[in-house]
């Protein structure tokens, strides 16, 4: 007996050990390649229980979950050849782990090869805008299109770029007083170009005010004359009436009229003792 479980024993940890090796485990965070004799000859994709010929399959395991890679820094130029120091990070999945594998190989191949791509095709798109559109309105824009053209590039790679996202978009540091200094000078002359041609309107405007006024003034000087005449006219008219009436009383009104044109206050004056104006001044005494 003794013999027997002397040898029973060491195949029992045999048949165990070839059981550990023949069998793995593929997790749903993963995904993995089989390869017999360093070729490839399967890919699973779903989780599970599986098994493997030992010491001639090996099995390769790839993160199935969304990675992130924060990019290096990197300058480039802009539309208007201004240097920009621009910061990323890219957030990216394994989509066919045979692809990924044979391409790329592991996780720090894909991200040297993701560099690549983000890099040429940010510095086509940056340089397509000018400086203050890339700082201020188009980023989004330019973050949408790098990340569109770079997933189409790393698809033969059995990689998704899913995001690309700018963190910061600069000028380097020995640069930006004198752009910013040159930007406010470009500002303030746009400023006064508003501003000289907002006068031009308003004097414009006042012209046309000034031309608006001496046409009413015109108009109504034309119509006080007119009216004027008429009444002269009226006068005259009436005048005529009274003294085809009373040419007596006439005289004697226009009498009075010239006196009161010709006297001022402490005048004195002589008069005919006959003339119409003194005897009625000595009638009313």
């Amino acid at each position: 007996m003794k013999p027997v479980k002397f040898f029973i024993f060491p195949i029992i940890i045999v048949f165990g050990l070839l059981a550990y090796m023949s069998l793995y485990i593929v997790t749903f965070t993963q995904s993995a390649v089989v390869t017999q004799l360093g070729k490839p000859v399967r890919t699973i994709m779903e989780p599970g229980l599986y098994v493997k010929i030992p010491f001639i399959q090996e099995v390769f395991y790839f993160d199935r979950r969304l990675l992130t890679y924060d990019g290096s820094t990197f300058e480039m130029l802009s539309r208007d050849k201004k240097t920009l120091v621009v910061d990323n990070f890219v957030q990216w999945r394994i989509t066919d782990p045979l692809l990924f594998m044979t391409s790329v190989h592991n996780e720090e191949g894909a991200r040297r090869r993701i560099a690549d791509l983000i890099y040429a095709e940010a510095r086509l798109e940056i340089g397509s805008f000018d400086f203050i559109d890339v700082i201020n309105y188009n980023r989004l824009e330019i973050m949408r299109s790098i990340t569109s053209s770079a997933n189409e590039k790393a698809q033969p790679l059995g990689i998704e770029i899913v995001d690309m996202r700018i963190k910061r978009a600069d000028l380097p540091t020995e640069n930006e007083r004198a752009v910013f200094d040159r930007m406010a000078t470009e500002r303030e002359k746009i400023a006064t170009q508003y501003r000289s041609e907002g006068e031009e309107a308003a004097a414009r405007i006042r012209a046309d005010s000034d031309r608006q006024r001496a046409i009413i003034l015109a108009e109504a000087y034309r119509e006080q004359e007119q009216l004027r005449g008429e009444g002269d006219a009226e006068a005259a008219n009436i005048y005529a009436e009274a003294l085809s009436r009373n040419p007596q009383f006439y005289r004697f009104m226009r009498e009075l009229d010239l006196y009161r044109a010709s006297l001022k206050e402490n005048s004195t004056i002589i008069l005919n003792e006959e003339s119409e104006f003194f005897r009625s001044l000595m009638d009313k005494r």
